[in-house]
């Protein structure tokens, strides 16, 4: 297989891994508390992490920054996953994958960094759309009050675009190495989730092999796995193509949802589905075209004149983007 066959191949895998997520963490939390779930999986991440880190004996002590920044995005990587797996756990896997996948359009509005000036119309159209579409999924089977799973995707999105956003005004100008980056992160869950999980962790004696299964899935593949092996793919193609491989994700969350689920798409929510992949597609594209247009335009603009934009950081070992973070725990996250 090409070397560029082969990559997409594995950003294509993660995507999908990504998008069986929500229905894994569903299923867990069928079984066990949703902050046992938690810690399970943060534990378990922590321990591979680690083990990774210590067998990769050349690549030097812990730096101070990969510390630093660990600490604070930890915490927030926790609270997203709080509210992603509550939301999860009231809502189907599809509805889960599409409503988190705002994300992409919401984070331009909190991240400024790269470009200047406000966004262009019609990045706000592609966002109206967004949100029309999430109605619809809403709706189920007809108009009636939002789901609390869903209303709990949606705010979970927006606190990932609020980590995403952080990730990007931390990270300019610093040299990090995303695996020691998520250890700390992996660690920092670990010990927060511990102490209010503490009392239902005797469940996870009872919890049986296919509960193991789901938690070592959600550790192991949709966090550890797919963040080392989107890094990877990454290094060898565009910025542009591994977004739009990954952007996937939603798709195949839904697709899981209704083949292994048995969730049900009404002609409103598959409207909605439709809307919402094609309105994200189509805001990321938006601003992407205006964040390179306003590179270039900082670039030849005088050297008196410049200043007024800020450019995106171009350490390879450091990304923005908002695929990057599982909830697979890493530095930016888009699935549970």
């Amino acid at each position: 297989m090409p070397d560029a066959r082969r990559t997409d191949a594995v950003l294509l895998l993660v995507a999908l891994v990504w998008g069986s997520s929500y229905l894994a963490a569903q299923t867990a939390t069928a079984v066990l508390p949703v902050l046992v779930v938690l810690f399970a999986r943060y534990a378990l991440s922590a321990l591979a992490c680690l083990g990774l880190v210590a067998a990769d004996r050349r690549s030097g002590p812990w730096t101070r920054d990969e510390i630093r920044l660990g600490l604070p995005l930890g915490v927030t990587q926790a609270a997203v996953l709080v509210v992603e797996t509550y939301g999860v756990a009231h809502t189907s896997a599809a509805n889960a994958g599409l409503i988190i996948s705002l994300t992409i359009v919401i984070t331009p509005l909190l991240d400024r960094t790269g470009r200047s000036g406000g966004l262009p119309p019609a990045f706000y159209a592609a966002a109206g759309v967004c949100l029309l579409a999430v109605g619809l999924l809403m709706s189920g089977n007809g108009f009636h009050a939002p789901r609390l799973g869903d209303l709990l995707m949606l705010a979970a999105a927006v606190i990932r675009a609020g980590h995403v956003a952080l990730v990007g005004r931390l990270a300019v100008g610093r040299a990090v190495r995303p695996l020691r980056l998520t250890t700390v992160q992996t660690l920092v869950g670990t010990v927060l989730f511990l102490i209010p999980a503490s009392g239902d962790l005797p469940t996870l004696v009872h919890v049986g092999a296919a509960g193991w299964a789901q938690l070592l899935y959600l550790a192991l593949f949709c966090s550890v796995f797919a963040f080392l092996a989107q890094t990877w793919a990454v290094q060898r193609t565009s910025a542009s193509r591994a977004s739009l491989l990954l952007g996937t994700e939603p798709i195949w969350a839904a697709a899981v949802g209704i083949a292994l689920a048995g969730d049900h798409f009404t002609p409103l929510t598959a409207l909605g589905a439709t809307l919402l992949v094609a309105g994200t597609y189509w805001g990321q594209a938006v601003e992407r075209a205006h964040r390179t247009r306003t590179a270039k335009a900082a670039r030849s603009a005088p050297s008196g004149a410049r200043g007024t934009a800020r450019p995106a950081a171009t350490d390879p070992q450091i990304r923005s983007d908002p695929r990057e973070d599982p909830t697979c725990p890493s530095t930016t996250p888009t699935s549970v």
